[in-house]
């Protein structure tokens, strides 16, 4: 079933990753859109009546009705546009190793940043070696379930895990700028050639915001003084038990 095109609304902000991910899958796809970026300190209505249950970005409008989360809304464009270039295999067992993948990258390595950022010193180290070693299960993973297709995933094009991780992981000189250095291609060299290969790729080039504007953006972000925003955040991480 094709989509009605000129219906899509795309609620984020230019800082997420896992907004850019999003509009990397319409820009591929040729899906044209209209995008609204939310203020998160001040949450819209908009927002707030089409994504009730967890109030973040990004949030898909499509003719009217509401598409909340990122991989959600990756899988409803490639399952509502089916025309080329597909985001997952036709494969049922590759598109489950793809979805796998795809959230231990959220739900692992991703969420894994946060304690970084609200730590300093031994531990701040300790959670980076704990980061870097999920990143080893990544990599490894990937290399055994994925053998032979890179740089890309997708039979040499761009698919769902080269969006999920390419939005984010190729943000990482801005992160190292601002926060710490968690990336190194000294100990991870596979992950860091296929990150290489998604940068230089055109539509993330066109896709992923400057990195001086990004490194600019997280120093206010997570630099005290925090946001109100970003001070319960890091609360609910102080509170939390520790390994």
């Amino acid at each position: 079933m094709e989509g009605k095109e000129s219906e899509v609304v795309l609620i984020g902000t230019w800082a997420s990753a896992f907004c850019k991910r999003v509009e990397l899958a319409l820009k591929l796809k040729g899906i044209p859109y209209e995008f609204v970026e939310e203020d998160l300190e001040n949450k819209s209505e908009l927002l707030l009546r089409n994504n009730p249950v967890h109030k973040k970005v990004p949030v898909l409008l499509h003719k009217g009705k509401a598409i909340p989360e990122s991989l959600v809304i990756l899988e409803y464009l490639d399952e509502y546009w089916t025309k080329a270039p597909s985001l997952l295999p036709e494969d049922p067992y590759q598109r489950a190793k793809i979805r796998f993948w795809a959230n231990y990258y959220d739900e692992k390595i991703a969420q894994a940043i946060t304690p970084i950022i609200f730590s300093e010193g031994k531990e701040r180290e300790k959670f980076i070696e704990d980061f870097q070693q999920l990143l080893k299960v990544f990599e490894e993973g990937i290399e055994r379930d994925f053998q032979g297709q890179s740089p890309f995933l997708n039979g040499g094009n761009l698919g769902f895990l080269d969006l999920v991780v390419g939005t984010h992981a190729c943000n990482y000189e801005a992160y190292h700028d601002s926060v710490a250095v968690v990336f190194e291609a000294e100990k991870n060299p596979l992950f860091f050639s296929w990150l290489m290969a998604l940068k230089d790729h055109p539509r993330v080039k066109e896709t992923l915001p400057p990195s001086d504007k990004l490194a600019t953006k997280f120093k206010e972000v997570f630099l005290p003084p925090y946001s109100k925003r970003i001070a319960t955040i890091r609360e609910k991480y102080l509170q939390s038990p520790k390994a």
